[in-house]
C-alpha cells in the first residue's frame, strides 16, 4: 500500500532512529526504498545492515545527485498507491502511516496529507509545536503567499499517480522542491494536514533550512513566479515574501538550550551553553544558560 521514499547524504548520526520509527509503524503493508545520495560517512554500511533484516527495505547508492532526482528514481521503482517521504534525522509516530492511511482512503480528492508536527533539537528535546494548517483553502493560500511549510515534507504522503501526473519533483530545485510540488499538487487535486503531530522534526545547524537559507529564497521567488502565471494571477511582488528562518547559530542554539532545560535535559543544555560561549565568550546568556545547566533548575 505504501512506498517509503528517503534520500540521505552523510545522516549516519540520527539514522538508527529514524528507521526504528519506520520498523515500528502499526501499520506494517509498506516499503522502504532509501537513495544513499552519494554519502561519504557510514550510512550506506547501516543501511545494508536494515536491509539485510528487513526484506522491505531496498538500498540504492548513486553519486551524489539531490534529494528531487533521488526521489523521482526511488518513485520510478515504487509500487505503492502511496508514496509517504521522510527523512533520516526525523521520527515518525508509530500511527503515523495507520492514520494518514485512514485519511487518504476516505478522501480521494487529497493528493497530498501531511501532519502537524514536534520540532526537536539535535538531541530530540521538543521546543516547539506549530501549528500547521489544516485545509486545502488555507494551506494553498499560505503557499501562495510562499509559506514552504505549510506542508512538512518529511511528514507528507502523496497519491502515486498524482506524483507521476504532475511529473514529480522538478529536479532544478535542489532546494525548495518540496514547496514547489505541492504549489503543483494543489492545482491537481486538493492538500490537507492531520491535527494530530505524526512527525518529531529535528532542527540541527546543518539541515537545509539553516545552511541553505539564501539559495532557498532565491528559488522559493522563481517557483511562486511560475505558479502565478500557471494560475493566470497577476505577476508575484518577491517584496511580500515572509522573512526567512532564524539562521544566527547563536539565537537558534539559545533557544534549545532554555527548551532543554525546561524539560529537565541538562546535559543537551550544557552542550548549546558551551556551544554559543565557545562562539561569543562575553555573552551573558550563555553563560547563565550554562549555570542553570550545571544547577539543574
Amino acid at each position: 500500500m505504501i512506498s517509503v521514499l528517503i534520500s540521505v547524504f552523510n545522516g549516519s548520526e540520527y539514522l538508527a532512529e529514524a528507521m526504528d520509527s519506520l520498523l515500528a509503524q502499526t501499520y506494517t503493508d509498506f516499503e522502504i526504498i532509501v537513495v544513499d545520495d552519494g554519502s561519504t560517512d557510514d550510512t550506506l554500511d547501516q543501511l545494508q545492515a536494515y536491509a539485510a533484516k528487513d526484506a522491505r527495505i531496498n538500498v540504492i547508492h548513486h553519486s551524489n545527485r539531490g534529494i528531487p532526482a533521488s526521489i523521482n528514481a526511488a518513485a520510478r521503482l515504487a509500487v505503492g498507491k502511496y508514496l509517504a517521504r521522510m527523512d533520516l534525522d526525523d521520527v515518525a509516530s508509530p500511527t503515523r502511516f495507520e492514520k494518514q492511511v485512514a485519511y487518504m482512503d476516505a478522501h480521494p480528492e487529497v493528493t497530498v496529507l501531511g501532519s502537524r508536527v514536534i520540532l526537536i533539537d539535535p538531541f530530540g528535546t521538543e521546543y516547539h509545536r506549530p501549528m500547521h494548517a489544516l485545509t486545502h483553502e488555507e494551506i494553498d493560500a499560505k503557499l501562495l503567499a510562499g509559506e514552504g511549510w505549510a506542508i512538512v515534507q518529511p511528514a507528507a504522503m502523496i497519491r502515486h499517480d498524482a506524483f507521476l501526473a504532475v511529473k514529480g519533483y522538478d529536479e532544478r530545485y535542489r532546494t525548495s522542491q518540496d514547496f514547489d510540488l505541492w504549489l503543483r499538487m494543489a492545482e491537481h487535486g486538493r492538500l490537507a494536514n492531520l491535527e494530530e503531530p505524526l512527525l518529531k522534526y529535528r532542527q540541527h545547524l546543518g539541515s537545509a533550512n539553516f545552511a541553505k537559507a539564501k539559495q532557498q529564497k532565491e528559488f522559493k521567488i522563481q517557483i511562486l513566479r511560475e505558479a502565478y502565471a500557471r494560475r493566470g494571477l497577476p505577476p508575484f511582488d518577491a517584496t511580500t515574501l515572509p522573512p526567512p528562518p532564524e539562521t544566527d547559530p547563536f539565537r537558534i542554539r539559545k533557544r534549545w538550550g532554555w527548551a532543554a532545560i525546561r524539560a529537565g535535559r541538562f546535559g543537551a543544555a550544557r552542550h548549546h551553553a558551551y556551544a554559543n560561549i565557545k562562539l561569543h565568550p562575553m555573552a551573558c546568556d550563555a553563560w547563565k544558560m550554562l549555570y542553570c545547566s550545571v544547577r539543574r533548575h
